[in-house]
């Protein structure tokens, strides 16, 4: 705020009247004026078109640039006169009316541009012998371009661009253009002949899978990116149902900041946008717009007006604090977020020791948010439909299993499951012996199943079919004879879906994280993908439930809009091999499972129970109840209580369906479930089950849990399904209570004390076999956190060395020499530091950032920020390395990385329920020497999640969320006492015997940038599977 008496700060606005009251413009002005430094005077079209520059008024900063009939030398002609302060320079603006000047300044500062060619005519249609053209080609001074390419005016204001293509393509040309309408690009399929009225460039075309980036700076240090569908596609606008272009948020490269930064000092043009190409593992920028600014973004108009008051303040008054307030004065007056509350405050966030350390890094491993119970069925079919469906989809071959995903494979499915099980049967009854009915039972159920949702939205549904049984029979033909199977088994997986509350836990969480990890970046102001000092990347496993939760909590940390689809497909890594799967320590958790199986039966037998007593979670089975075995019985007879409500509640709705007297709302659309964060209150108020499962299934999932519990003739009991009890009582118990289920509070209690017991069980019956087991399950997932913090490390020692020169970082208006021109334009596909980096990446660090970055110390040190979403047994399976690594038999002496007060809150803790986490963020001491092991620290915190138990009595918040069927997710925290202090260099220590070595990870593929849109007529079937989208697990590693 500007002092009293203090003259505010003019800012003339210098621009076309279409552009001055855009609607981007007036917001970003609006949030300039309400800081209360500055006066803003919009010139208007009289004064600048008509009025003599003499009686122009008189300002401090000018914000002008050039649009249709904008008198650019006129306005030359009054900065000379009056010399105010420029946001963007006018000079360099002519440059870019001529898109040949545009790619000779970007090469002149190393920017990485297309393959061109120039041809320059004098008049229209003048014959040029250096230029010839051919039916695929085109030869431009002996330099080849084979169609397809592409053909742009030199004048930049003509937008008329060409691509022409093959005639093994079947030839023709697109026409691209502005917008018009839902418009922007026409195919003309006689056109063959390039044009000749005029002069163009020609350029290689770079398929980039549909999909251009546009780029929006506000100052060398901040760059926004959006993508689009890209008008080669089919000249279809793709709109949001509001009418607006949909644009999905990028994540930018530290190259493609640094490439940002550049285009910015190159044109001197502090607001401006331009296009990237991202092909085959690099990027080029194929055009520069001059000032743009981002459209329909509120946190954008946020960012811009507090950067250009900084820009601003910095040029017109440096002795005013240009540091961005913590409460920004236009949201005074702004409701709070309905989901405040959701993430409780804990005692972990300790923060910075002091000035001198800053963060570097944030190493994130979360689970998903609350999902629907998964669910299996398994049956044994001899239905020669079912057997010919299997042969249908393996090619035939009589022994191989055949995996049924894609929805006409699924249809298939159906409409074969359909000819089996007749329309009027229930399911329920039968006059057939108990095998019969339960057959017929699981074909019901797998009907019921594929039908859900009137449609296969989005992929939560998988069969497998795989042959058991052959008999010799005779090909057709006559030749000979064949195997033919005559029984398969069939297992339908389902369920595990996100939920509307498991949406809004994730979302909600990134929120925090933004307002509470990054210490001195304000209250989450800057989008933290958009600040060049951020690196940000996001990592998931292969479960859909996984993958949307890290997007709906992407959206929250970078403060994003729109739907998850998008943010999922432009930000979520698919990373299978680091953060899915159990397979090599199955066998170490069938003998954890087989003993913990003979703890609880022989409970009170003469089972001895390994281990010091000192400590209650060293001896074997810790946290299992005393009275166990007793529990059990108990836990089958309320099951069954549970499962017999339910079954009457099937029967209803079946007979009610079967009458047609019963109202049946819409089926349920899963994919449009996946943009809510609230429940369904039509489904609620009609007395059915929340989310997509009816009575049905919801009795064919406790019928499965009650018959795999307790299997009467061999009077054995599976202590295995005692998480899915308790994970079906607790789903309902949150979003089912309406269902008033009589002895489903009991089932939960009784669920609740066996789980807590038995699910850190399962990964280790005891300290040293969960060592062994986590070191197994997360072996993959430990050394890529070392190689984060090594490289981390790495960058951030090569910027401290004292041969660096924070002087030389200011590039501001130079550019690059031959070799720094190479040097640039060959690091495009690398930018992140190795083992073995050689002297170019030390050179490098100078071009990072200018020290004069708000608020920021050191600004040319990036923050690693690395987030990976997984299930529950990575979480375990990660901790119990942490707090046991100690045990291992190579480290000898250690204490542990966890306190002892923290193992003992984990031990009472057992659960780590939906978004709990697992944080380690890594502080810099700038003030010890590099060698000192005290330059790098960890901290290492970790939350529970979402476990408060809906039986509990609630505050106001946990109560209105659970009426939400949402439970909060409880805060951060400590691993280690308060003041310690743990090193990077005895974090590695300890960790490194259990972690995958960084040479055994295969070396980074740069692949082609995969592209969102490949035909206008498979997008929505693209956007509703999700599945095409993500990265291959051969993604680099950074």
């Amino acid at each position: 705020m500007a002092q009293d008496g203090e003259q505010k700060i003019k800012i003339g606005v210098c621009v076309m009247e279409k552009k001055a009251t855009s609607s981007p413009m007036r917001r970003i002005l609006e949030r300039l004026e309400a800081f209360g430094e500055f006066e803003i005077i919009i010139f208007g079209d009289k004064v600048i078109l008509e009025d003599p520059i003499e009686s122009w008024p008189i300002c401090d900063c000018l914000i002008a640039f050039y649009s249709s009939g904008y008198p650019l030398q006129k306005v030359k002609n009054y900065v000379a006169l009056r010399k105010p302060f420029l946001v963007n320079e006018l000079e360099p603006q002519h440059l870019l009316h001529d898109r040949t000047k545009v790619y000779e300044r970007l090469e002149m500062y190393g920017i990485p541009v297309p393959n061109y060619a120039l041809i320059n005519r004098e008049y229209p249609y003048q014959e040029l012998d250096y230029f010839v053209e051919h039916e695929d080609f085109v030869e431009i001074l002996g330099k080849r371009f084979q169609k397809p390419f592409v053909e742009k005016p030199i004048d930049g204001d003509n937008h008329s661009i060409m691509i022409y293509y093959p005639s093994s393509a079947g030839g023709g040309m697109k026409e691209l253009f502005r917008k018009v309408g839902n418009r922007s690009s026409e195919f003309h399929p006689e056109v063959r002949r390039v044009r000749r009225e005029s002069s163009y460039i020609y350029e290689e075309f770079m398929p980039t899978g549909g999909t251009d980036v546009k780029v929006y700076t506000v100052g060398p240090d901040y760059a926004h990116a959006e993508a689009r569908k890209s008008p080669v596609v089919d000249g279809v606008v793709m709109r949001n149902p509001d009418g607006k272009e949909v644009r999905y948020p990028v994540l930018l490269t530290p190259d493609e900041k640094q490439m940002a930064r550049d285009v910015c000092n190159a044109f001197q043009q502090a607001v401006c946008g331009f296009d990237l190409l991202r092909f085959k593992g690099r990027s080029y920028v194929c055009d520069v717009n001059g000032w743009s600014f981002v459209k329909n973004s509120h946190k954008y108009y946020d960012d811009a007006a507090c950067l250009l008051r900084k820009i601003i303040l910095d040029a017109k008054a440096p002795h005013l604090s240009s540091t961005i307030p913590p409460n920004l004065p236009w949201k005074v007056n702004e409701p709070a977020l309905p989901s405040d509350g959701l993430t409780r405050q804990g005692s972990g966030i300790i923060g910075t020791f002091g000035q001198s350390e800053e963060l570097r890094c944030v190493i994130a491993i979360i689970r998903h948010g609350d999902r629907t119970p998964k669910q299996k069925v398994k049956l044994k079919v001899t239905e020669e439909k079912l057997l010919n469906l299997m042969l249908k989809y393996n090619g035939g071959n009589t022994k191989a299993e055949t995996k049924l995903k894609s929805a006409v494979q699924l249809q298939d499915l159906l409409d074969a499951t359909r000819l089996l099980v007749p329309r009027a049967s229930s399911g329920l009854e039968s006059d057939s012996d108990a095998e019969d009915m339960e057959h017929a039972d699981k074909l019901h159920q797998v009907k019921a199943v594929l039908e859900e949702g009137g449609h296969f939205s989005g992929i939560y549904r998988k069969a497998q079919l795989k042959p058991l049984k052959w008999v010799k029979a005779s090909k057709p033909d006559g030749g000979g004879e064949f195997e033919q199977p005559v029984e398969a088994l069939m297992v339908l997986k389902y369920g595990g879906v996100l939920t509307h509350a498991g949406r809004k836990q994730a979302e909600e969480l990134g929120r925090y994280f933004r307002n509470n990890m990054y210490p001195g970046e304000g209250t989450g102001l800057l989008r933290l993908h958009s600040t060049y000092r951020h690196d940000l990347k996001i990592y998931s496993s292969d479960e859909g439930r996984v993958q949307m939760s890290a997007a709906a909590f992407a959206k929250g940390l970078l403060d994003l809009e729109g739907q998850l689809t998008p943010i999922l497909v432009s930000l979520v890594s698919k990373e299978s091999s680091m953060l899915d799967g159990l397979e090599d320590a199955r066998s170490e958790m069938k003998v954890a499972k087989a003993r913990l199986h003979d703890i609880i039966i022989s409970e009170g037998k003469s089972v001895i129970r390994n281990g010091n007593s000192g400590s209650p979670w060293m001896v074997d089975g810790a946290g299992l109840p005393a009275n166990a075995s007793q529990l059990l019985p108990l836990l089958v007879q309320l099951t069954k209580k549970i499962t017999s409500q339910v079954k009457l509640l099937a029967e209803n709705e079946d007979e009610k369906l079967a009458t047609s007297k019963y109202t049946v709302l819409p089926p349920y659309d899963q994919a449009k479930a996946l943009g809510k964060s609230t429940i369904d209150a039509a489904r609620i108020a009609a007395g059915l089950p929340c989310g997509s499962e009816g009575f049905l299934l919801m009795h064919a999932r406790w019928k499965k849990l009650e018959r795999d519990l307790y299997n009467e003739r061999k009077d054995r009991y599976d202590v295995t399904q005692i998480p899915d009890i308790y994970d079906s009582c607790k789903y309902d118990l949150v979003h089912n209570a309406h269902l008033n289920l009589e002895g489903l509070p009991e089932l939960f209690k009784v669920a609740q004390l066996l789980a807590d017991g038995v699910i850190p069980n399962e990964y280790g019956i005891n300290p040293k076999q969960k060592l062994k087991i986590g070191s197994k399950v997360a072996r993959r997932l430990l050394g890529k956190i070392l190689i984060d913090l090594r490289n981390t490390r790495e960058e951030a020692i090569s910027v401290g060395e004292p041969n660096y020169n924070q002087e030389e970082t200011d590039l501001q208006f130079r550019p690059l020499n031959k070799n720094e021109h190479t040097r640039r334009s060959n690091s495009t596909c690398d930018n992140s530091p190795k083992q073995n980096d050689d002297d170019d990446y030390d050179r490098e660090t100078k071009y990072r950032l200018d020290p004069k970055y708000a608020n920021v110390k050191t600004p040319e040190r990036h923050v690693r920020t690395r987030l990976y979403f997984t299930s529950e047994s990575h979480i375990h399976s990660l901790m119990n390395v942490l707090r046991f690594c100690n045990l291992d038999e190579s480290i000898q002496g250690e204490d542990s990385l966890v306190c002892s007060s923290a193992l003992e809150r984990l031990f009472k803790t057992r659960e780590l329920d939906y978004m709990s986490h697992i944080v380690l963020r890594m502080f810099e001491n700038i003030e010890v020497s590099l060698e000192d092991p005290k330059r790098f620290r960890i901290e290492m915190t970790f939350s529970h999640g979402a476990d408060l138990s809906p039986l509990q009595n609630h505050d106001y918040e946990a109560a209105c969320l659970l009426q939400e069927h949402t439970l909060p997710i409880m805060g951060p925290e400590r691993l280690q006492e308060a003041g310690s202090y743990l090193t990077l260099d005895k974090f590695e220590k300890m960790i490194r015997p259990f972690a995958m070595p960084a040479e055994d990870f295969p070396p980074a593929v740069h692949q082609a940038f995969s592209g969102y849109f490949s035909r206008s007529g498979g997008v929505l079937e693209r956007l509703a599977s999700l599945w095409p989208f993500h990265r291959s697990s051969s993604n680099s590693f950074k």
